[in-house]
């Protein structure tokens, strides 16, 4: 019997796996076909795959996530379907229009006390101990009347993250709309009584026809202001203005007040402009709109009470006990006692040493500036007393000296820029340290050049015509001209070999200067090369002329070629 029932299990058994449909193996065309089809699909050329419910599945998604296993299902097509949320995995929530009952049943309240509902006040959705209701001295358990409505039966919410977090989950829009209806009300009884007091008066003879129309347009312009909402504006219904919080258009930056760029400074982070716009201008700070910060910030008591807080730390630092804000009356008195103290102090100090030494006319003398009654410097005044011009704000100057003027120059060096070249704009002079030519050197300076000889040349007169005597008399000094350049070329033929060695010896001696000029030249470049460029000197001071010809030729014979095959062994 046993044995029978083995083979019956391995039978089935075997059925079910041979059950199981394996997945064949593909032929090589139909493993081509499928890869081209599958370009395709990614290529766009190609139609989608469909699953099961109709949908599209994405051509780049991979085989083994969008194929359902053969061993679970061999015969479902490709699908996305177990990718996503099961329906019966999912917590239900409930909706947003969900919420606790609140109150009580008004539509049925007991007459009879029920077994089991609350011994104080009867309900039957509570006991005794979980009662709101103030305890009664006979329980209705007792009693058996003033039998309490049930409350409802709430129902369990389940919320997600969001519902629970939720400000007005639970609020019911009726509630507002109940408020607006009351207002309402209240606004439409306002407005009858009005009328009805408007035609009282008016039928009395108190009010014009003119006068209501004037209140009715004022009753529609507070309507429209009360309405409104607008940013920096607060309407007061009972005086019946508009109050502005924040800055108007139509009023004047700080900025604006005095476009002068050596004006007062304008912080644009903090919006602050702590001096007066209007210093340098002669109008007094009393009587413009806006002085700066300092003369608001320091105006009043604010000086005062720095100097009673400073006092206060003094005072306290020498052993005594106040403290502004503690006890301002005992510190304003002893303040007030020190002061008197201190002028007294100061009175009988001066007077003992003038006792002593004396000296009491020369305090009553007048100040030194009315003594002398004048000075160099230039001064206006406006007829309030403030300074219109000079006293001007010190320029920041450097620790080198400046405006240095010499040889009779009205322009320091530098001042003139012309071809490469500095110079003084006073006389276009080029020469540093030159003196001064004023108008005429720049007029030669800015003519054209024209040679010397050319500027020597003066228009001839017209010569008159000559006798023959006075023509033979030319022509016997000419000939005796030309006697003369004989014999001065026949004695120079015999000084002419000394007088060419000795040009000779002056080229050779002003080469050789020039040489040894070039080669100091030559070591003062490579020292210079090798500082620091912070550190090299100015070339401003040097004096600029045209080299000589000795010059040239030592620089030319100096001059390294890159090309020259000797070039490494010049240096040797």
């Amino acid at each position: 019997m046993n044995n029978e029932q083995a083979t019956e299990q391995t039978s089935a058994s075997s059925e079910g796996i041979v059950g199981l449909d394996e997945p064949k193996k593909m032929t090589r065309e139909d493993w081509r076909k499928k890869k081209e089809l599958e370009e395709q699909r990614k290529l766009g050329n190609a139609p989608a795959e469909v699953d099961e419910e109709g949908k599209d599945i994405n051509p780049h998604i991979p085989q083994y996530i969008s194929s359902v296993p053969w061993y679970i299902d061999p015969s479902k097509r490709p699908t996305l379907k177990h990718q996503r949320p099961q329906p019966e995995n999912q917590r239900q929530y409930s909706a947003i229009g969900d919420w606790y009952k609140r109150g009580v049943q008004e539509t049925g309240v007991a007459t009879k006390f029920r077994k089991g509902a609350c011994e104080n006040c009867g309900a039957i959705t509570h006991k005794k101990k979980d009662c709101m209701e103030r305890p009664r001295k006979v329980g209705a358990k007792y009693t058996g009347t003033g039998i309490a409505p049930d409350e409802h039966s709430q129902i369990q919410l389940s919320m997600d993250y969001d519902g629970k977090r939720d400000r007005w989950n639970g609020y019911d829009p009726e509630e507002h709309q109940r408020i607006v209806e009351e207002y309402a009300k209240v606004d439409l009884a306002k407005r009858t009584l009005k009328a009805q007091k408007l035609q009282d008066e008016l039928a009395s003879g108190k009010l014009d026809q003119t006068e209501r129309e004037h209140d009715s347009e004022d009753e529609d312009e507070d309507k429209y202001a009360d309405d409104i909402d607008m940013p920096g504006q607060n309407f007061d219904s009972k005086r019946r203005i508009t109050v502005r919080n924040l800055r108007i258009r139509e009023d004047t930056a700080k900025y604006l007040r005095n476009l002068d760029p050596n004006s007062a400074y304008y912080d644009p982070k903090t919006r602050a402009m702590r001096e007066n716009p209007y210093a340098n201008t002669g109008m007094n700070p009393d009587e413009v709109g806006y002085a700066g910060d300092n003369f608001a910030r320091y105006s009043g008591d604010t000086i005062t009470m720095a100097q009673t807080q400073l006092f206060a730390w003094e005072a306290y630092d020498r052993g005594s006990e106040v403290h502004l804000q503690a006890d301002p009356t005992k510190l304003e008195l002893l303040h007030r006692s020190f002061k008197v103290k201190k002028e007294d102090f100061k009175e009988e100090q001066r007077e003992s040493i003038l006792d002593k030494y004396g000296g009491q006319e020369h305090l009553d003398a007048p100040p030194r500036e009315l003594l002398l009654a004048q000075t160099e410097d230039y001064v206006e005044y406006s007829r309030h007393g403030a300074v219109l011009k000079g006293l001007d704000k010190a320029v920041a100057r450097s620790k080198y000296e400046e405006d240095v003027l010499i040889n009779n120059h009205t322009c320091i060096w530098g001042s003139y820029w012309k071809d490469g070249f500095w110079g003084y704009k006073c006389c276009h002079s080029m020469v540093k340290q030159s003196y001064c030519t004023g108008e005429a050197g720049i007029k030669v300076n800015n003519s054209d050049c024209t040679p010397f000889e050319e500027g020597l040349n003066e228009p001839q007169e017209e010569e008159e015509p000559k006798s023959l005597l006075e023509m033979h008399r030319d022509k016997m000094m000419q000939e005796k001209k030309k006697k003369k350049k004989k014999k001065n070329k026949k004695n120079k033929k015999h000084g002419s070999d000394s007088s060419d060695s000795e040009d000779e010896e002056k080229k050779r001696e002003k080469l050789k200067k020039a040489l040894e000029a070039e080669d100091k030249r030559v070591k003062q470049v490579e020292a210079m090369m090798q500082l620091d460029e912070r550190k090299r000197p100015y070339h401003s001071l040097q004096e600029v002329k045209a080299p000589t010809e000795e010059e040239m030729e030592a620089f030319r014979m100096k001059r390294s070629r890159p090309d020259d095959p000797m070039a490494s062994f010049l240096g040797q």
